[in-house]
């Protein structure tokens, strides 16, 4: 063989090297791209889901927190209504005891000998008190008691609606 045909043969066989890589390299780079769509397409149904999931834990966790202020609000307005009642009565007995038409009086221990005051146990004829004796309270000392108990009253509200908003918050 001469050299010119040698050279012809080995660029013909380089040639169908070059080709056949050419080949495979494309019929790879086809099933490849296939096997890289196919997981691109499942990557995405799984994206889909979890975001499907996310969207409906995060209605759900909505749907508590609307409820539980819904909750709140509606023991918030119970809490102020019983407030402003014990309010209202609480001035109306203020009223009551500023115009004289109610007076406080205490029940007194008859039988207490360290008090160095012996008070007849009964009434007289023409009281009304059943009972004990009774003393009454100076007008001023009874709008100071009744403006300590309104203050007892208002804590004790005040403590019922936060025991009521941690128990909501807990529920």
């Amino acid at each position: 063989m001469s050299p010119a045909a040698l050279k012809l043969a080995l660029t013909g066989v380089l040639a169908l090297l070059l080709f056949t890589a050419g080949g495979v390299w494309k019929v790879q780079d086809w099933r490849y791209g296939k096997q890289l769509a196919d997981q691109a397409l499942l990557h995405q149904f799984d994206l889909g889901t979890i975001s499907d999931a996310a969207a409906a834990q995060a209605r759900t966790d909505l749907d508590k927190r609307l409820a539980l202020e819904q909750r709140l609000s509606a023991s918030d307005q119970s809490h102020h209504e019983t407030l402003t009642n014990v309010q209202k009565d609480q001035a109306r007995l203020r009223d009551r005891l500023a115009t004289a038409d109610l007076r406080l009086s205490v029940l007194l221990d008859g039988t207490d000998s360290v008090s160095g005051c012996s008070v007849p146990a009964g009434t007289g004829a023409g009281g009304v008190v059943h009972g004990g004796a009774r003393a009454r309270l100076d007008p001023a000392h009874a709008q100071r008691i009744v403006a300590i108990t309104d203050e007892g009253d208002q804590g004790l509200i005040a403590l019922a609606a936060c025991q009521s908003f941690v128990r909501e918050l807990l529920r």
